[in-house]
């Protein structure tokens, strides 16, 4: 580990970061997609040792303030791997991604960190794309949310010797993402514990055919969604867990709307083929559900995550 680099003093730089949706129905652990709802972050270089969290929005009073803070940990991470001693940080969250939900709460964390890594770093360490995916997956065990959340649009991540690797691909204009969530939260570790080990040849043949269509549906032909989102590795499996998830994903594909877990769920995510088709998916939702949702009508989030060194702290 190298001395404090004085380079670092008063830097001060701004993160975005947004809000990610994976599997996206068959594409388990490989397709993500970034959605226009940002977390932003300010870190500032402080004089003294250690690091200090203001949370603003979702999180505050729930999240720690401290060394242990996921984002904190992030810089850290990525400072250490690039062989830079972390100076004293004043960070300040600006939280509207809900936590828990299957939206890519943990994941724009990480992402998060590791940007404002990269700003601080600008003119002393130079980190490429691969090298952020990286550090990225590093820290949440797979890149499938922390991929869209770092480059945007539609990405296909994959695992290689030599590190995780993405594609990015831009998303059919047509395609009007609805978000819905609910009141309760759901663990990952828990819903990935509830996965099989193993599954049958034919579903997994199905799955193969329908991710390999969902990607022809999300860049060139929406009228395919509904077909192109049918799942048998994952969904059913998790369904115990999110009994009322299940329920009205069944209610909304039988009427249509191309409706999947979001990610780890509970949230539903309904990958309409045109925006007044978002408003009918709300209102059958509100009809058939005793309790409430909250509904996310989304964009796309072509760009990713962007940092700001800002200019006067630039030497």
């Amino acid at each position: 580990m190298s001395a404090l680099d004085p380079r670092l003093a008063g830097r001060t730089v701004t993160v975005r970061v947004p809000a990610t949706t994976a599997n996206l129905g068959p594409g388990f652990d490989t397709l993500g997609l970034a959605l226009a709802l940002y977390d932003e972050l300010t870190v500032s270089v402080r004089d003294e040792p250690g690091a200090f969290v203001d949370v603003n929005g979702v999180g505050a009073g729930e999240v720690p303030t401290d060394e242990s803070n996921l984002v904190v940990r992030s810089i850290a991470h990525t400072f250490a791997a690039y062989g830079q001693e972390l100076p004293g940080l004043h960070l300040v969250a600006r939280n509207v991604i809900p936590h828990g939900r299957g939206l890519g709460s943990s994941g724009a964390a990480i992402v998060s960190g590791i940007m404002a890594a990269k700003g601080l770093l600008e003119g002393i360490v130079e980190i490429d794309s691969l090298g952020l995916l990286a550090r990225a997956t590093e820290l949440e065990g797979h890149p499938d949310n922390v991929a869209p959340a770092l480059f945007g649009g539609l990405t296909i991540a994959w695992v290689t010797p030599e590190g995780p690797q993405f594609k990015k691909l831009i998303v059919h204009r047509g395609v009007s993402p609805l978000v819905l969530v609910p009141q309760e939260t759901m663990s990952t570790a828990l819903a990935r514990s509830l996965q099989p080990e193993s599954v049958p040849h034919a579903d997994a043949i199905f799955n193969v055919s329908r991710s390999t269509l969902l990607i022809a549906a999300l860049i060139q032909s929406p009228e395919l969604l509904l077909a192109a989102t049918e799942d048998k590795l994952h969904q059913s499996y998790r369904a115990s867990a999110m009994p009322e998830t299940d329920r009205l994903i069944g209610e909304l594909r039988a009427a249509g709307f191309p409706a999947v877990v979001s990610g780890a769920g509970p949230s539903i995510l309904v990958l309409c083929s045109d925006p007044g088709q978002r408003l009918e998916a709300v209102d059958l939702v509100a009809s058939r559900s005793a309790t409430p949702w909250q509904s996310l009508v989304l964009a796309v989030d072509f760009k990713g995550a962007t940092v700001v060194l800002h200019p006067d702290e630039v030497e």
